[in-house]
C-alpha cells in the first residue's frame, strides 16, 4: 500500500506537506518522499529509505531546508517517488496509489514507440515512472489522466504537481479515496488518502472525490476536470477492516464504528463463553469491544503490543522478518491469562503464521483456551487492485493449502465458490482444518453478508473479491 498527500497554500506549504505525509505512515515503511515547488526556487524533491528509521526522522533535515508554496508528499511501500518528469507537458512532479496488473503490457507498447524506462534493482519498472508516461501519450494533462486511468488493469489514483496548480485523480472503480480539504482561514486547499491526516493542521472537510473524478486545486480554488462515475464505484472493503487507521473514514463511514459492528455481529452469532474478550493490536481492538459490548463478556488487555520502536510487522520484506516482530512486540500480562479462557479476535488470517504464534505465546503464557474470531471471512484470493501483500502466489493463503490437501489437487473458481458459502460442507470442513493447524480451541470468521451489513453501504458499491472471487469491477 501507498499513500499520500498534498497542497497548495498562500503561504509556505513544507510544515503542512511534512505532517500531512507523515500520518500516513501506517500505509508504508519502505519509500518515502517529498516534493515542493516555490515560485522563485521552482521544483525542490526528497526521497528517502525509511525501513530503518521512522519518517519524521529521515526528512527532519529537509523539513527545515524545503520549501514551497505548493506539494506533494508520499509513504510507499515499494517504489520510490515522488519521480519528477520533464515531457511536452512541462515539468511536474507525481505520485500514485494503486496496482498495476499490465504494467508489462502497457510499458512494451510504449517502449516500441522509441522510449525507455529505468529499472529498479529488482528489475521492474517503477510503477510511477510507467504512469507518467501513459499520461505523457496524449496532448494535455487531462486527457493524459482520463487514459492512464482507463487503460490501466488494477487501480490508479494519483497527485500530480505542476506549476500551476496540483492535480488530483481517483481511481475510476474508486478502489481507494481521494479527499480534499480546505484551510480553515482561506489560505489553500489540500488533497489526500486520509481525511484525518487535515483536520490538526487547520482544514475542514471539502469533498471526498467520486469514482474516475479528476479536480485541479490551487490556493484559491478547486476546479472539476472530469465528473466523478460513481455507479462504478468499488471502493476496497478491506480498508475498513485492516488498512485504515482507526480515526479514518471513507465514504463517511468511521472505521472504528464499522469495525464495532463487525465485533457485535460476530458475537450475535457465537455461543463460547470465555473469561476475556481482546483483540489483536491495533486493528483488532476495535472488533473485540463490539464483541464485548454485544456479548456482555469483559473485555481485557492479556498482552500489549510494544510500540514505541517496533514498525507494523506486515511492511518488512521477508515473511521470517514478520514473524519475528509479530512475536517480538506481544508483551504478555500473565494475571489476565493464567488459567484462563481466552477469546482473540484479529482482523483476519492471510498465512496464519503470526497468529499461530500467538496462540501458542498464550499458551506457554498459562492460558486455559483460546478461541479466535476473525473480522472477515476467509480470504480466498490474493488481491488484484491494491498491494496490500506481495506474495508471490495464491497457495501462500492458508485457506489456499488448507483446500488443496482436502481436495488433493488446486481448486477452480466453481470449487472455491463452495468453499466461500458459509453454509457449505466444504466451508466447516475448512475452517475446521485452519483450527487443527494453527491450535485454537475453536475458530469462527466473521460472514460476508454480515460484514457488509456492518459497513452500512450497498454490496454493489463494494469491492469482495479477496473473499468471494467477484471481480471488483463493473
Amino acid at each position: 500500500m501507498s499513500g499520500f498527500f498534498g497542497a497548495a497554500l498562500r503561504e509556505d506549504c513544507i510544515f503542512d506537506i511534512f505532517y500531512g505525509t507523515d500520518y500516513h505512515s501506517h500505509l508504508g515503511t519502505r519509500r518515502a518522499g517529498l516534493a515542493v515547488y516555490d515560485r522563485v526556487n521552482g521544483f525542490e524533491r526528497s526521497i528517502h529509505n525509511i525501513e530503518n528509521a521512522p519518517f519524521r526522522t529521515k526528512f527532519s533535515s529537509d523539513f527545515s531546508q524545503m520549501k514551497g508554496h505548493m506539494g506533494i508528499g508520499c509513504i510507499s511501500d515499494y517504489e520510490p517517488q515522488p519521480l519528477f518528469i520533464r515531457s511536452h507537458h512541462g515539468s511536474f512532479a507525481i505520485t500514485t496509489v494503486g496496482k498495476i496488473n499490465n504494467a508489462a503490457q502497457l510499458a512494451e507498447e510504449i517502449i516500441s514507440k522509441g522510449t525507455h524506462f529505468f529499472e529498479m534493482t529488482s528489475g521492474e519498472i517503477n510503477p510511477t515512472e510507467l504512469v507518467a508516461a501513459i499520461i505523457n501519450q496524449k496532448e494535455n494533462f487531462i486527457d493524459g489522466i482520463k487514459y492512464a486511468l482507463d487503460v490501466i488493469d488494477g487501480s490508479l489514483s494519483m497527485l500530480i504537481l505542476t506549476p500551476v496548480g496540483i492535480y488530483a485523480a481517483r481511481d475510476k472503480y474508486g478502489k481507494t479515496p481521494v479527499v480534499i480539504g480546505k484551510k480553515s482561514d482561506g489560505g489553500g486547499f489540500c488533497a489526500c488518502f486520509e481525511s484525518f491526516a487535515y483536520l490538526n493542521l487547520g482544514y475542514t472537510d471539502y469533498k471526498e472525490l467520486g469514482a474516475g473524478e479528476i479536480v485541479v486545486f490551487d490556493a484559491d480554488g478547486v476546479k472539476n476536470l472530469v465528473a466523478p462515475q460513481n455507479e462504478n464505484k468499488k471502493i476496497c472493503t478491506f480498508l475498513w477492516i485492516y488498512y485504515g487507521y482507526p480515526s479514518s473514514s471513507y465514504e463517511g463511514r468511521s472505521v472504528e464504528k464499522v469495525r464495532y459492528d463487525c465485533g457485535k455481529l460476530l458475537a450475535k452469532r457465537d455461543d463460547v463463553k470465555p473469561d476475556i474478550v481482546t483483540g489483536i493490536p491495533d486493528s483488532g481492538i476495535a472488533h473485540a469491544i463490539g464483541y464485548s459490548t454485544e456479548s456482555g463478556i469483559p473485555y481485557a488487555r492479556p498482552f500489549i503490543k510494544y510500540t514505541p520502536t517496533w514498525p507494523r510487522s506486515f511492511m518488512p520484506p521477508t515473511q521470517t522478518k514478520r514473524n519475528l516482530i509479530a512475536k517480538m512486540k506481544l508483551i504478555p500480562v500473565h494475571d489476565l491469562i493464567e488459567n484462563k479462557s481466552l477469546l482473540l479476535i484479529d482482523d483476519s488470517i492471510v498465512r496464519g503464521t503470526q497468529l499461530r504464534e500467538t496462540t501458542e505465546f498464550l499458551y506457554s503464557s498459562g492460558a486455559k483456551e483460546v478461541h479466535i474470531r476473525v473480522g472477515c471471512p476467509p480470504l480466498l484470493f490474493g488481491c488484484r487492485y491494491l498491494n496490500f501483500s506481495r506474495s508471490s502466489s495464491e497457495m501462500e493463503l492458508i485457506t489456499r493449502r488448507v483446500i488443496t490437501r482436502l481436495e488433493g489437487k488446486e481448486p477452480d473458481a466453481e470449487l472455491l465458490k463452495l468453499y466461500a458459502n458459509p453454509e457449505s460442507e466444504q466451508y466447516n470442513n475448512m475452517v475446521e482444518e485452519i483450527r487443527k493447524e494453527l491450535h485454537f480451541t475453536s475458530l469462527r470468521y466473521h460472514r460476508l453478508d454480515d460484514m457488509i451489513e456492518a459497513t452500512g453501504l450497498p454490496e454493489e458499491n463494494l469491492c469482495t473479491y479477496c473473499w468471494s472471487g467477484k471481480k471488483g469491477t463493473k
